[in-house]
């Protein structure tokens, strides 16, 4: 397992980040997992023993359940706290009144006060702000994330499923404030799913920011149980759950190539899709969540998978995606603009 560095902090995170988001299983949730506690114990035991320290839930997961099973996990291991880098996440819905939603300052508090209780410790490390609120001004969202980070609750924060654009606003104003900025940011990335690479990674990277890829088999639909002439794996959450979208014409030859690459390896298409992922550009974690020991154990192999220079040529042009505007016009603009 490799280490890298979180942001421009000295925080060093593993490049596998253990996802709960399978813990549990309550409500909207129960499609994704419904991992007991006693499953979850030795998934979390698993992990950490092949050298992951970092793990993320979020508050939003199975309504809360995800992060109490993860504190109960932590406990009943005996984990030290210190050895671990634990990340939640603050913005969903977590009941029903008109406050008890988005990133305002109070809702902010109020989560994370509530996500410390649930997860049974002290502080959070890194606290993602999960998606936009469309009525809440960033300047108010910075400082409420400003006062959880002076409080000590909060060592360092994050953004997710924010525009590159966004981001750099946000990071701008708490620069200008002298607040706490965003060190990372958690992003929908797959061989299948490469809209991140447009604006967001190019914008990550120049500015030192943490690319943390979910879903990185694209909800599973990467595992090599879908093909063309198998729609339906019949033990996927994509059977009832189809998230996130993708082209799947496009992904099915993604998938051909998967198959063919892991054959050669002697290892799953999965393993294949995981080991792309961790070798792009600005890529600090890849987060993997599992049902089972023997999904688990099939992710955390593809530490161990080399590549071909050859091979990831080949992901590179089946997957590529398409030139858009300004990006044509960018890299028509630059030609011969570099000395020789």
């Amino acid at each position: 397992m490799k280490y890298n560095q979180l942001g421009k902090t000295g925080v060093l995170v593993s490049e596998l980040c253990l996802g709960t988001m399978t813990f549990g299983g309550r409500g909207y949730w129960i499609p994704i997992g419904e991992v007991s506690q006693d499953d979850a114990n030795q998934i979390v035991k698993t992990s950490v023993d092949a050298g992951i320290n970092f793990i993320d839930t979020a508050n939003v997961y199975s309504e809360g359940l995800s992060e109490t099973i993860l504190g109960k996990a932590v406990k009943d291991l005996g984990l030290s706290r210190q050895s671990l880098v634990i990340a939640t996440k603050v913005r969903s819905r977590m009941g029903p009144h008109a406050n008890q939603v988005g990133l305002s300052r109070l809702h902010i508090t109020d989560s994370v006060n509530d996500s410390l209780e649930r997860l049974n410790m002290s502080h959070i490390d890194l606290l993602y702000i999960h998606g936009v609120d469309p009525i809440t001004p960033i300047e108010e969202t910075m400082r409420g994330l400003e006062d959880v980070v002076r409080s000590g609750k909060v060592r360092y924060i994050g953004v997710s499923n924010h525009s590159a654009w966004q981001m750099m606003k946000a990071n701008g104003y708490a620069d200008k404030m002298g607040y706490e900025k965003f060190v990372a940011t958690q992003n929908y990335y797959s061989i299948a799913g490469r809209e991140l690479e447009r604006e967001i990674a190019p914008m990550a990277m120049s500015e030192g920011i943490s690319i943390m890829p979910w879903s990185p088999l694209a909800g599973g639909f990467l595992s090599g149980k879908f093909t063309r002439t198998n729609e339906i794996a019949g033990d996927s959450r994509r059977d009832t759950f189809d998230f996130p979208p993708i082209n799947k014409n496009k992904a099915y030859d993604i998938i051909d190539l998967l198959i063919s690459i892991g054959n050669q390896h002697n290892v799953t298409a999965a393993q294949v899709a995981l080991a792309w992922v961790l070798k792009q550009p600005g890529i600090t974690s890849v987060i993997i969540g599992a049902k089972n020991q023997v999904q688990l154990n099939d992710n955390l192999s593809a530490t161990g998978l080399s590549l071909s220079d050859y091979e990831i040529s080949q992901l590179n042009q089946i997957s590529e995606l398409p030139s858009e505007y300004p990006e044509w016009m960018i890299k028509r603009q630059i030609q011969g603009r570099y000395p020789d």
